[in-house]
């Protein structure tokens, strides 16, 4: 590895994105890396404080807007982009969804946590509350804290490095294009094709879950509301 591409994919939920951007700006890297925004088609008042944000902090922003016309989400243009680019630098992906705040050793972290294990596909922060406790969506690893754990459970990206070993094994223009997530799928993949993924509790990261897609909190508040707009609307399709 290279350097680490990092990347946020945004929509809207301004407030919770300018924090995430704000944590990632003040990461303590060792390792070479850029930092690319993707806007997925927020409201023009929003993309223009992302502008703003990015004149200010430096980062890449691009405006989905600009490649397609297909409506959000665009995950898979997203995936798709960031691999060819990541595969020309042998580089890795660090996907930071923008319901997250990362701590300043975060990411560095997890490169080198990477780099230690071998065969690694992903490495994955566990994700906890403003109180410190493990969260969803990695409820099943309480009572793990602070190790490493070799998980045959799929890693969400809310905040996972996705190897150059991952990259080059998997082509994501093989994903399916009906489904509007694809964290599952990759997961999967990666142990198929023999490699391993860790999920470190010694490395978590605040989440403030679906702060991007407010109709998904029905799934906690409202669940029938929530599996009738599911499967009704087709959304959320994982």
């Amino acid at each position: 590895m290279k350097e680490l591409h990092i990347i946020t994919p945004v929509k809207d939920s301004i407030e919770s994105t300018l924090l995430t951007i704000e944590a990632i700006m003040a990461s303590q890297l060792s390792i070479a890396h850029t930092y690319t925004v993707y806007n997925d088609f927020s409201t023009p008042e929003n993309t223009a404080r992302l502008e703003e944000a990015a004149k200010r902090y430096g980062f890449r922003l691009v405006n989905l807007s600009d490649l397609t016309s297909h409506p959000s989400p665009n995950y898979l243009l997203v995936l798709q982009t960031v691999q060819r680019e990541a595969l020309a630098a042998d580089a890795g992906v660090c996907i930071v969804e923008s319901d997250v705040i990362v701590r300043p050793d975060t990411l560095q972290g997890l490169v080198d946590g990477a780099t230690a294990h071998e065969q690694c596909g992903i490495a994955a922060s566990v994700t906890v509350d403003d109180n410190g406790d493990i969260n969803y969506p990695y409820l099943y690893a309480k009572g793990m804290e602070n190790r490493v754990v070799d998980t045959k459970r799929h890693c969400s990206f809310c905040c996972s490095l996705l190897t150059p070993a991952l990259l080059r094994a998997y082509a994501f223009t093989e994903l399916n294009p009906e489904k509007n997530w694809f964290d599952v799928t990759i997961s999967h993949e990666s142990l198929k094709h023999g490699l391993h993924n860790y999920l470190f509790t010694s490395l978590p990261v605040i989440h403030r879950p679906h702060q991007s897609r407010p109709w998904k909190q029905l799934k906690y508040k409202n669940p029938l509301k929530y599996y009738w707009l599911k499967f009704t609307k087709g959304l959320d399709k994982i």
